[in-house]
């Protein structure tokens, strides 16, 4: 692969692919601040998946409340009367094992364990506490929003237990 010339300066280590052609890999082009201003404009609530998993439970015809403050952890969807919560989980920010997605960056390693390492700790402290005030958690991951037809078994089967008839749409 190769790189124009005005990032060809910030590629400083050298690389292989896999037929041995030499290569080089790029490093993060924008300053700190750029990269510090681009990195907080990451949205945390009403996510691209998020409105997903929104509109096909609305689809079924279930009611929802959305960031319940008053809950462990801010679930992302409430269903109150059902005692169902959900959340939509972006693979890295939360670090979804197995997902390639998930990958941690390789530059600054220490900041990113700890940072995906604390997420991962506090949604399982959240999960927790929810499950103690009787409460069902799911918990749904940015790639398995792609086949919307086994997302929507998958929300259907959590949110009437398995009674697929409950509502019909």
């Amino acid at each position: 692969m190769r790189f124009p010339p005005f990032l060809q300066q910030k590629l400083p280590i050298q690389c292989t692919d896999c037929f041995g052609q030499s290569i080089k890999t790029m490093t993060d082009v924008f300053s700190k601040r750029n990269r510090s201003r681009i990195m907080s404009l990451v949205k945390n609530r009403d996510t691209a998946p998020e409105i997903i998993v929104r509109k096909a439970i609305y689809g079924m015809g279930f009611r929802y409340s959305l960031n319940a403050k008053d809950l462990p952890g801010k679930p992302d969807i409430v269903l109150r009367k059902r005692k169902k919560a959900v959340f939509v989980n972006g693979c890295f920010w939360h670090g979804h094992k197995g997902c390639k997605r998930a990958s941690r960056p390789s530059s600054n390693r220490k900041f990113w364990e700890e940072k995906i390492e604390g997420n991962m700790t506090r949604d399982k402290r959240s999960k927790a506490a929810l499950k103690k005030l009787g409460f069902s958690v799911l918990t749904i991951w940015g790639c398995q929003i792609q086949n919307e037809a086994l997302l929507r078994r998958k929300l259907i089967n959590f949110i009437t237990g398995g009674l697929p008839n409950e509502r019909k749409r």
